[in-house]
């Protein structure tokens, strides 16, 4: 425990800092926005709480003694510590380090980030991808992007939205392997998601077709680099439909069938339980407005406008 009666006020330190970086009480006064006389008097203060005087007056300039060049020594780094721990309570109120899968980041998180700095200008959003399950607190995240169920351990869940997947592949593609019911695409050139090897089984589950064989194919890590193989003509693939919107905007991915498989999982932002930081209250409650928006402008296009 520090001995407060050894501790110079604030006001007082400050006046000494820059009447030793300016040599000048006057000069230090106008940087303090106070009058010479009253850098004196703070200055005087330090002096008589340390003992001893800690300036030698040269006419209008003042410069530091020995025992002066000693206090100045030591109260920059203190004071660059207090600094840096308001800087760090700061920063803990507006910057976060989120965990986010790889597509989902990609093609949902990353291009809202410019909406999120226009209503909060101060906030820094950090994104690392992770896939496989991880310790919030052990990594140091603040809360991550989870997709399944609700059951992240000793978390929170804010749901944001289901999931829809597409059968894409590259344009006339269908036409020359000859896919033209959903029965065809068993035997045809499949495309999977390695964390999803029953994709085009369910998907052909949900149109009623039970007794279809296992089906196999190509597997790759990440959606993205599935669409890619798609798109260059490698075969079948079932991907998420919000991560190819640009593809099927542009033609560069059709869908040879309309239906689309609803998944049993949900996309979900998970946090530590109570976890309640300012920073994470504004995140969360941008997340929200940004799923509900995607939604009303999913239900405007389903009802043709």
């Amino acid at each position: 425990m520090f001995n407060r009666n050894l501790l110079p006020p604030m006001g007082a330190l400050h006046a000494f800092i820059e009447a030793a970086e300016t040599e000048n009480f006057s000069a230090a006064g106008a940087r303090l926005g106070l009058s010479q006389s009253a850098v004196s008097r703070q200055v005087a203060v330090v002096e008589a709480m340390a003992g001893t005087a800690l300036f030698e007056r040269r006419g209008r300039r003042v410069v530091l003694n020995a025992a002066g060049r000693k206090v100045y020594a030591a109260l920059l780094p203190a004071l660059d510590q207090i600094a840096g721990a308001m800087r760090a309570v700061r920063a803990r109120d507006s910057e976060l380090t989120i965990a986010t899968l790889p597509g989902f980041g990609m093609r949902w998180l990353a291009p809202r980030l410019p909406q999120l700095s226009a209503r909060h200008p101060d906030m820094i959003v950090n994104l690392t991808v992770r896939i496989d399950p991880f310790d919030l607190a052990r990594e140091g995240f603040d809360a991550a992007i989870h997709f399944g169920a609700p059951d992240w351990p000793d978390a929170d869940h804010l749901f944001l939205f289901e999931e829809e997947q597409a059968a894409v592949a590259a344009p006339d593609w269908a036409q020359v392997n000859g896919i033209v019911h959903p029965e065809d695409v068993i035997g045809a050139p499949l495309l999977f998601q390695t964390l999803r090897p029953r994709a085009w089984n369910e998907w052909l589950e949900s149109q009623g077709i039970a007794d279809a064989p296992p089906l196999g194919g190509a597997r790759f890590d990440q959606f993205m680099m599935l669409a890619q193989a798609a798109q260059a003509g490698a075969g079948l693939a079932m991907v998420p439909s919000f991560l190819i919107e640009p593809e099927l905007a542009s033609g560069a991915l059709v869908e040879p069938f309309a239906h689309r498989l609803k998944s049993r999982s949900a996309y979900y932002l998970v946090h530590a339980r109570g976890a309640a930081s300012p920073a994470l209250s504004r995140f969360r409650d941008w997340l929200v407005d940004q799923a509900a928006s995607d939604k009303t402008q999913s239900r405007k296009a389903s009802n043709g406008g």
